[in-house]
């Protein structure tokens, strides 16, 4: 049974057959064309966590492809009030497919290995793969194609920037994080995507200027996530010098486009000139994020659909 707990589970041919289906269904739904591709299907949505864009993206665009969807939150006892395995099999006997916004990486692990159904890791602690998808369909967009194209991601080594580093290696395309000493990204998860991709072009830096010389986009996230409100000070203090500003934007060439994951704590890691000028995609890629998870629950429940429909 396919899951996609990180992109780690698909191989690049299958990435890029994802993304050229999620951007033919945009294209499609712009001339208000909406197959009925997922008709009948049902995808529940187990979340542990706040979400605006993934709980609204999944929704709606299961709604476009014909199927239906349900929120399940704290009160059906995940983890709580049965066997996991128990958990898993009577779910898998309702549902196609979950998506799993979990606390820890480990729980959507978990929720995956009794293969009752298709899993989708909609967020951990670990990797967010459906948010790079959704980031890198913006790119295509942008610049017409990913091979080659320079993302640089100014601040916390989080699981965003783990998840674009290793989409970028399966894409062909340069990462570059620019962070502060102690911020990077996990050292075991760097290794493994080496090990899968020996041709990744991947770097770390801590001077943002000189990252963002020849970058096509330029990325930020907030500088402390969801748990970690205990070390907002100290986080404030190490990121000072990594806000996404005018000054920064000025080192880059005039075509770069800047992307945020959203939310955004204006005013911190990136300014308003910044998030609301032309040069941003921030919008468009929050958009995305429903264009490119269509085309993933289309691969995971619908693939004949894909070998009619895309070449």
């Amino acid at each position: 049974m396919q899951h996609l707990l990180t992109l780690f589970e698909i191989d690049p041919t299958e990435l890029v057959r994802i993304l050229d289906t999620s951007l033919t269904l945009k294209k499609r739904l712009t001339l208000g064309d909406r197959p009925p591709i997922l008709e009948r299907r049902v995808l529940a949505l187990l979340f542990q966590k706040p979400s605006l864009r993934t709980r609204v993206s999944f929704e709606t665009g299961m709604a476009q492809l014909g199927g239906s969807s349900l929120f399940l939150g704290e009160e059906v006892g995940w983890g709580k009030r049965e066997s996991a395995s128990d958990f898993a099999h009577v779910l898998g006997q309702f549902v196609d497919a979950v998506v799993c916004r979990a606390k820890k990486h480990e729980h959507v692990e978990t929720l995956a290995q009794f293969n009752a159904m298709p899993v989708i890791n909609g967020l951990t602690d670990l990797c967010h793969p459906c948010q790079a998808m959704g980031d890198v369909v913006t790119v295509k967009e942008a610049f017409g194609d990913y091979v080659g194209r320079h993302l640089v991601f100014v601040g916390d080594g989080n699981n965003v920037a783990q998840s674009l580093a290793l989409i970028a290696a399966m894409l062909d395309m340069r990462f570059t994080l620019a962070c502060p000493d102690g911020y990077e990204m996990d050292s075991d998860w760097l290794a493994r995507v080496a090990k899968q991709y020996p041709k990744a072009k991947i770097e770390t830096t801590s001077d943002p200027l000189k990252a963002v010389v020849d970058a096509d986009a330029i990325y930020t996230d907030v500088w402390t996530s969801m748990g970690q409100e205990a070390e907002m000070a100290a986080r404030r203090e190490a990121f000072a010098k990594y806000q996404v500003n005018s000054a920064l934007m000025a080192k880059a060439p005039s075509t770069a486009r800047v992307l945020h994951c959203l939310p955004a704590v204006r005013g911190e890691e990136i300014t308003d000139a910044v998030i609301d000028s032309d040069q941003s995609d921030v919008i468009n890629q929050a958009g995305n994020r429903m264009h490119a998870q269509k085309g993933l629950l289309v691969w995971l429940l619908n693939r004949k659909w894909i070998d009619a429909n895309i070449k």
